[in-house]
């Protein structure tokens, strides 16, 4: 009895420590299903959310370019693009054959779109073809049954409706590229582009705008569901650039005939920028799309450099355009008055050298404005010997030259007005007296950008003020252009001479630029000639005839140069034109300026009046649109003629 009940006894506490411990372990698991769906239910609903939702980034659309009256410059078009998704082409090389029916694709596009296809899931779509034609989509949706795993999508594109003639003034977009990459994770989207030069590298960060974001749900291996939600974020600003389209292509139009060439009209008040045009030039729509290799090589292989924007970047020795700095310099110090003579026999000795005037039976006595209005290269070597470079220098840079201006557009560069501290630190040799009387007529060391040469004319002309170019106008809201300037610190009585002399270039018989005057009452121009001697005229030369430009290599030819402004009674545009080996500045240059002041007086409507936007063209580089409203605007020895 005692057995058994001792027996029960101990099934009893075993019974009840087993129960205890199964009590315990339910315990402890409900108290965990507590803790896990109740107290953490928003963090693994989280975290389950994390797993389901994909955030995508949405690239922004890229804000437009305007001219100052509103007609876009360059815009965003839709991009048609063809996508190859594996898993449910079944066949995707039978895809790709079918697809090469309709749109083109060549081997080398074959291998690539096989190779991203091996790389990527099965499920992830792959670009095949972008820029297709209406055409092209319409074939591929209407045999879409027949195109298994093929599908259509639409993004954007920039487009540049004017092509070649805002090509080095907006410059172009193209592929991030690594070094390029900053942090803005937008940067590493497939196929985002992003500016390269011109105002579209410049004004970039406004440009681009601010991504925006997809919230995509997706399965356990990442293949879409379905889109929960979208943000398309913010479109980048809109900048209204000072630029008249329609001046700028007659610019473009009216350099087209030269072989290498640049011109920019200004104003002379603001500074803003009407047209700045390179030639010859290239379309700006080839790089947004991917520019092939065979088109790229031809660009930088060719000698009249089109990819590079003269304008600013161009170095040229200024040539007789670089008298005006002299003779104001020497008014200045006093060296000479209105009326101090200097005979000019055709040459002038100094330390056993000859230095010539470019006629070579000289101009007899001269005064400044004769000097200006022939151009005498003698007077100006006598100047020179009195003055000294350093002076010459000072003034130079007064008026914009030897620096950057500071131009809105990437790639300006600063030009040279040399002086002795120059040459020491640079050369390592002293300054010479015969290197003054060269450098007097814009030759030797000193170089300078038509840009330069453009707002040295304005700050002449506009009473000695420091205006400084630019081509931005409004990004969105708030003006950017500055009216007040500081002044240079020249006496108007030597200014308004020195204009004098540069009517007196165009409008007396004598002048040099004479045949290429403005006829029309109000519309007179005043200007100066200059050539640019790119080689060196050797002593046999001059003794048995130095060769006519006509007779030379393109490469030997002197360069041709003109400043000019307009009205003669009232300047408000400035216009500087080179023509690379193009022979005298007289023939050449001077005409193409003519033409763009009166085309763009002709232009010049009521200033107070609201712009209103004009009917912008296909872009074909044909006549120039006409919109209404107020456009605010080497080393090288004596050479030639001025």
């Amino acid at each position: 009895m005692d057995r058994d009940t001792d027996r029960f006894r101990l099934l009893a506490r075993r019974t009840l420590l087993l129960g205890g411990m199964k009590l315990g372990l339910a315990s402890a698991l409900v108290g965990r299903m507590y803790y896990l769906q109740v107290v953490e239910s928003d963090r693994f609903k989280t975290l389950a959310d994390e797993n389901r939702i994909s955030m995508r980034l949405v690239a922004p659309s890229r804000g437009q370019i305007l001219d100052r009256f509103g007609v876009p410059l360059a815009v965003n078009e839709q991009n048609f693009r063809v996508v190859v998704v594996a898993e449910q082409a079944r066949d995707v090389e039978r895809t790709l054959a079918l697809l090469s029916n309709i749109v083109p694709i060549s081997d080398a596009e074959m291998r690539r779109i096989l190779r991203e296809i091996q790389r990527r899931r099965a499920f992830v779509p792959v670009t095949v073809k972008e820029n297709l034609t209406w055409e092209q989509v319409a074939q591929i949706e209407m045999n879409a049954p027949d195109l298994p795993g093929a599908s259509i999508e639409v993004g954007e594109i920039r487009s540049y409706p004017f092509q070649s003639a805002t090509a080095h003034l907006l410059g172009y977009v193209g592929a991030v590229s690594e070094k390029e990459l900053t942090g803005d994770p937008v940067l590493a989207l497939p196929g985002f582009r992003i500016g390269k030069n011109g105002v579209e590298k410049h004004h970039e960060k406004d440009l681009r705008g601010q991504a925006g974001a997809s919230r995509l749900e997706v399965n356990a291996v990442g293949r879409v569901i379905r889109e929960l939600d979208r943000d398309e974020g913010q479109a980048g600003r809109d900048v209204t650039l000072t630029v008249d389209i329609g001046l700028q292509q007659y610019t473009q139009d009216r350099l087209a005939g030269e072989q290498s060439a640049a011109a920019v009209v200004l104003d002379v008040h603001t500074g803003g920028i009407y047209a700045l045009c390179s030639s010859p030039s290239f379309d700006p729509n080839l790089f947004a799309s991917g520019i092939p290799t065979s088109i790229w090589k031809d660009l930088t292989s060719d000698p009249t450099a089109p990819l590079t924007n003269k304008v600013i970047a161009g170095h040229y020795a200024p040539g007789s355009t670089f008298k005006m700095v002299v003779a104001l310099s020497a008014l200045e110090a006093g060296i000479i008055n209105s009326r101090t003579p200097v005979f000019c026999p055709g040459h002038m000795v100094l330390g056993g050298h000859r230095f010539h005037c470019w006629k070579k039976g000289g101009h007899g006595s001269v005064d400044v404005l004769g000097a200006l209005r022939h151009s005498c290269d003698v007077y100006f070597y006598e100047v020179a010997r009195r003055l000294g470079i350093d002076r010459i220098a000072e003034t130079a840079r007064r008026f914009g030259l030897g620096s950057r201006l500071d131009l809105e557009i990437p790639g300006e560069r600063p030009g040279l007005v040399p002086d002795r501290a120059w040459k020491l630190a640079n050369l390592g040799k002293s300054w010479t007296q015969g290197e003054s009387l060269i450098a007097a007529i814009g030759q030797g060391y000193v170089l300078a950008t038509p840009l330069q040469l453009a707002v040295m004319t304005a700050r002449l002309v506009n009473g000695g003020f420091a205006v400084k170019p630019h081509v931005t106008r409004q990004i969105e809201s708030g003006w950017t252009e500055q009216t007040v300037w500081p002044s240079i610190g020249v006496s108007q009585a030597y200014l308004e001479l020195v204009k004098q002399g540069m009517y007196q270039v165009v409008n007396a018989p004598t002048g040099t630029a004479y045949r290429s005057r403005i006829t029309e009452p109000g519309f007179e121009m005043g200007g100066k000639t200059g050539t640019s001697q790119v080689r060196r005229i050797t002593m046999a030369e001059r003794v048995t005839g130095v060769r006519k430009n006509e007779d030379l290599p393109w490469k030997e030819r002197d360069h041709a140069l003109f400043v000019g402004y307009a009205p003669m009674s009232a300047p408000r545009y400035a216009c500087a034109v080179i023509v690379e080996h193009g022979g005298g500045g007289s023939a050449v240059a001077a005409p193409i300026c003519r033409d763009l002041l009166i085309e763009a007086q002709k232009r010049d409507v009521a200033r107070d009046a609201p712009p209103q936007v004009a009917q912008m063209p296909a872009g074909d580089g044909g006549a120039a649109p006409r919109p209404v409203g107020p456009p605010i605007a080497n080393p090288g020895a004596a050479r030639t003629e001025g």
